[in-house]
């Protein structure tokens, strides 16, 4: 949750007038804790701990107040994974893992279906877990819209040569994300 992807994400969003809360895995806890990086571990946990916070944030809204969830890269998986609590209204997933780096066959795709929230996927155009060639191909609902953003990379960032920096990748990530929010 405090990595610079995130804090600016967070911060640029939260200057749009849209409130942010942030939390890191268990896991991440203990590799924090440790100083040292640490698998992820079981989906199943991973899914415990998201609507853990799902349930904690979503009950004590109030009347009007909606709910959206989303993450980078695997907490985005595991965010759309978590879409079905009744205070859930809306799913932003930034530089989702579509497939292992290498591995197109292994997609991570099949609960996409079952995501009833309007939903919005902003992706590298060169990400190595999904670029946009092969996101073209899976046939994905068309009810979750997708942003693609010009030579980025898993965390956006282009190459020199394409003329476009980080930030201005980022800015527009976060203008229509805040767009789509807004439209929920």
């Amino acid at each position: 949750m405090d990595s610079p992807f995130m804090c600016y994400v967070a911060e640029a969003i939260s200057k749009q007038g849209v409130r942010v809360g942030r939390f890191n895995f268990p896991y991440m806890v203990r590799a924090v804790e440790e100083g040292r990086r640490r698998p992820p571990g079981a989906i199943n946990k991973l899914l415990t701990s998201w609507e853990d916070v799902i349930r904690n944030v979503g009950s004590p809204l109030k009347a009007g107040q909606k709910l959206a969830i989303g993450g980078k890269s695997m907490g985005g998986r595991i965010a759309s994974m978590s879409t079905h609590p009744e205070y859930v209204s809306a799913l932003i997933c930034l530089g989702y893992p579509f497939h292992p780096p290498g591995k197109p066959e292994k997609l991570r795709i099949d609960h996409f279906v079952d995501i009833k929230v309007p939903a919005m996927i902003i992706q590298g155009e060169r990400d190595t877990f999904g670029n946009q060639e092969e996101v073209k191909r899976m046939n994905l609902p068309s009810r979750i819209e997708k942003v693609w953003l010009a030579d980025g990379d898993h965390s956006f960032k282009p190459r020199k040569i394409s003329g476009r920096t980080l930030e201005q990748n980022m800015d527009l990530a976060v203008e229509n994300l805040v767009a789509f929010l807004h439209s929920c």
